[in-house]
């Protein structure tokens, strides 16, 4: 029996044998069916040119344009587009978009400029094209002059041109310039609202999502499966579940609990506060339920149970639903080495080896502790031409987890097409080797082949400069950091960024970073400026700054004590060393270890109290290490061996 895309097919060539001359209207119908291989349309191609409506007429080549760009042959589009005598605007759109969707920023504006200058006339949709491919912080300039333009040719008082303008500002600019064009706005829809509250879900400040759905009233717009489950997706980051108890109140309320959108969000958000019979309770009441909400409830699963997730995944083939390679990647990572054997058989038997997530995934399952098979066995194929990206990546990871770093690097340069994470490991497996000036040269190469650094980049790079302890190189690295992604820079960074400074030995630069961290500090923040401190001689202003962390809500760990006990090391300061000694055990129930008693007793010996020292000794609950007997010796020694 003949589909409906087979039956209009078939017509043409009956139409030809018939005698029968297709017009120009024949042709861009098939072209635009959107299950027309491209095989099929190459044909109608060479039909068209035959016909001559190719050059007489845009209309059948703005819709063979579209079937190239959809299939991803965008040189072929541009080829087609220039050839073409006579565009009208949905051609110049339709060029523009395709590049738009794959992300070719400078391309997309260069077409949309050469549109404007043709005097032909925007429409929404041009606006709408461009402003898809504005996605980075880098596109905020070109996103200001398309705003610039909207508002002089009024296209921005379209509701469509004012959403899109919205969701690239809230992209490209932030939040807080997107909420103030969101305020301007005289006519918002749901769109609005929801694009408003997905920009604030993502930001630092996700309790704005929440106080927009309060608010949706005054403009009088009911808010949609999609709205609720942005801001179920806020509530992730409370500290308290009661937020998304909640808007799931008000998603029964308003019927929209059996929303597929909300329904997974819901599942996801119990599984994340570790709520699984709840999260299976919204999986249960579901009347219809599709691939991705059993995604959500078997990911759950996988964190804190994961022998439930085959039991999860066996109801699920008895089901319609036919599991994805989310399904599995979920799954494999805490699976024992049995299950995990018949999940690989599974995989390949349903034909999700190939993909490059699964595959990754099942490399690193094998690479877990208490597999007994290779990871790398994973692989097909040991040549990096005939393995993908992702899987050599994982590989990779593998090799400098094992300690194995020039096999990872020589996998990584023999990559084709490496991405930013390949360049990442690549970066990380040279410092780990010790090859600070190969990583340099690496990270040129991906400068130079256009990838962005991103947050891991920066970690490998300034512990590089910590490591050669180059303060010049370092400061370098972090205003490239600023330059290029201050906006997404992490806590991890900064905390990195603090140790370099501290150990390259400016004081100054560490206490800048931290100050400019403002509300984002953790413990290892505090913890590494109370070490750069004690490192520098401040011992005083670094047990201010301790007291100052615990005043902060910050409850010290064993780093935080060996980091305040070495600046009183430093400062030679014993009463408030041995009262930090006691404060460990006391106030916080932390066994001191070796670490801190190599540091009391360094600090004691150094003052000459060496009768106290050998009491710290004698009272430790394990026998003292060779390190330990060294220091002491070196006190004794210092002093003339007299107990004092």
């Amino acid at each position: 029996m003949l589909t409906g895309r087979n039956h209009a097919l078939a017509v043409l060539p009956r139409m030809l044998a018939a005698g029968l001359r297709p017009t120009r209207f024949a042709f861009a119908p098939l072209l635009s069916l959107p299950s027309l291989d491209l095989d099929h349309g190459i044909r109608l191609h060479s039909l068209i040119l035959k016909s001559g409506f190719l050059h007489a007429d845009p209309f059948s080549g703005t819709a063979l344009l579209g079937l190239y760009a959809r299939n991803g042959r965008l040189d072929d589009a541009l080829g087609l587009f220039e050839e073409m005598p006579t565009k009208t605007v949905v051609t110049w759109n339709s060029t523009i978009a395709a590049f738009s969707r794959r992300g070719f920023v400078e391309e997309s504006m260069f077409l949309f400029g050469r549109l404007l200058g043709t005097g032909m006339g925007l429409t929404e949709c041009s606006f709408l094209g461009v402003l898809c491919a504005l996605r980075s912080s880098d596109s905020l300039r070109c996103v200001e002059q398309i705003h610039g333009l909207a508002v002089k040719t009024a296209m921005d008082s379209f509701l469509v041109v004012a959403n899109a303008l919205l969701n690239a500002l809230s992209t490209c600019s932030g939040v807080h310039a997107a909420e103030r064009f969101f305020n301007s706005l005289q006519n918002r829809d749901v769109v609005s609202w929801n694009t408003m509250m997905t920009g604030f879900a993502k930001s630092s400040i996700p309790e704005r999502a929440l106080e927009l759905l309060s608010a949706m009233h005054v403009d009088e717009v009911s808010p949609s499966g999609a709205t609720i489950a942005t801001v179920i997706n806020a509530c992730t980051c409370f500290d308290s579940a009661e937020y998304g108890e909640l808007i799931h109140a008000k998603a029964i309320k308003r019927n929209l609990d059996n929303d597929m959108f909300v329904a997974s969000s819901l599942i996801d958000y119990y599984a994340n506060w570790k709520r699984l019979q709840d999260a299976h309770k919204v999986f249960d009441e579901l009347p219809v339920k599709n691939v991705v909400c059993w995604n959500a409830l078997i990911s759950g699963y996988s964190k804190d149970d994961p022998p439930a997730c085959l039991v999860l995944l066996k109801s699920m083939l008895r089901s319609e639903n036919r599991p994805n390679e989310l399904s599995f990647s979920s799954m494999l990572t805490r699976m024992s080495p049995a299950e995990l054997q018949q999940l690989h058989s599974l995989i390949i038997r349903m034909g999700h080896d190939n993909n490059e997530y699964v595959s990754s995934a099942l490399i690193a399952s094998y690479d877990s502790p208490g597999s007994s098979s290779d990871a790398s066995s994973c692989v097909k194929d040991a040549d990096p031409v005939a393995t993908s990206t992702a899987r050599s990546n994982a590989t990779a990871s593998v090799h400098n987890r094992a300690g194995r770093y020039r096999e990872a690097q020589e996998l990584l340069l023999r990559l084709q097409t490496p991405d930013t994470t390949s360049w990442n490991i690549l970066l990380n497996a040279c410092a780990r080797n010790r090859g600070y000036s190969e990583a340099l040269l690496s990270f040129k190469r991906m400068q130079s082949s256009g990838h962005s650094i991103d947050n891991y980049t920066a970690v490998s790079l300034v512990s590089i400069c910590s490591r050669i302890n180059s303060l010049e190189l370092g400061r370098s690295v972090h205003g490239l950091i600023v330059k290029t992604i201050s906006g997404c820079m992490d806590t991890f960074v900064c905390n990195v960024l603090l140790d370099m400074y501290a150990k390259c030995g400016s004081l100054e630069g560490c206490l800048k970073v931290f100050d400019e961290m403002g509300d984002e500090k953790n413990l290892v923040s505090w913890t590494a400026l109370v070490s750069g401190l004690g490192l520098h001689g401040c011992a005083h202003e670094a047990l201010a700054r301790f007291q100052q962390m615990e005043s902060a809500g910050f409850e010290p760990d064993r780093v935080a004590f060996l980091a305040v006990l070495s600046a009183c090391r430093h400062g030679g300061l014993v009463e408030e060393g041995m009262l930090m000694l006691e404060s460990m055990k006391s106030d916080y129930g932390i066994e001191p270890d070796m670490d801190h008693y190599v540091c009391v007793v360094d600090l004691l010996c150094k003052c000459g109290h060496l009768k106290k020292a050998e009491l710290v000794i004698s009272g430790m609950p394990f026998q003292p290490n060779a390190v330990l007997w060294r220091t002491f010796l070196g006190g004794c020694k210092t002093f003339g061996g007299l107990l004092t």
